[in-house]
């Protein structure tokens, strides 16, 4: 059983980032089994959801004639438009069902704001408006984080970016995360992550 300092934070095991869903992730289903059975030796356990209303500005059919997976400029700077997805309510926004959510002591709803996406669990993307997870895990005295979930490139690497600039301990488990890996970005965030002094294991 870790101490409790730590925290293990689950990062979008929804079902619209698994295969089936409107964002699906490679073998994103693969790794629900095991971050259940790793939740088991976690004092603290957060769960993320991606949150999106329908009309969610990082969406590429909220922006006529743009194609998904494209970039354009936003007030805080570049976004993917992503094709629909995590709309709240909906089935593609629930968490997988062999998810062990009945352990998770909080569940953290991101990406809600329709003016800005939110892949980190601890900023929307503007990197200054915060989710308030920071303040949770200090009240906690959490100070050391294992990360797993969805996805390697984007949700959990920009999770695990702000929490070592936040000033955790950080460890992603790549055994239990899936990338989408767009034009690269798998490679370019793991050495973000490695540079940041992020700790990756699996």
């Amino acid at each position: 059983m870790h101490p409790s300092t730590d925290a293990l934070i689950v990062i979008d095991v929804q079902n619209d980032f698994c295969p089936g869903g409107a964002l699906a992730v490679a073998g994103g289903d693969d790794i629900v089994g095991g971050i259940t059975a790793l939740m088991a030796d976690f004092p603290a356990i957060v769960l993320t959801q991606d949150w999106h209303p329908a009309d969610h500005s990082s969406f590429a059919a909220n922006h006529p004639g743009a194609a998904p997976f494209s970039m354009i400029q936003m007030p805080y700077g570049p976004q993917v438009l992503w094709p629909s997805h995590c709309v709240q309510g909906s089935a593609g926004a629930a968490f997988h069902a062999d998810l062990a959510v009945d352990r998770a002591d909080l569940i953290l709803r991101k990406g809600f704001r329709p003016k800005i996406d939110s892949y980190s669990a601890f900023f929307e993307n503007d990197r200054t408006t915060q989710t308030g997870l920071d303040g949770y895990l200090r009240d906690r005295g959490v100070s050391r984080l294992v990360l797993v979930g969805l996805a390697t490139d984007f949700c959990v690497a920009f999770s695990a970016l702000d929490a070592a600039r936040l000033g955790y301990d950080v460890t992603v488990r790549l055994d239990l995360c899936r990338a989408i890996d767009l034009d690269g970005s798998l490679a370019a965030m793991t050495a973000q992550m490695l540079a940041a002094g992020v700790r990756l294991e699996g």
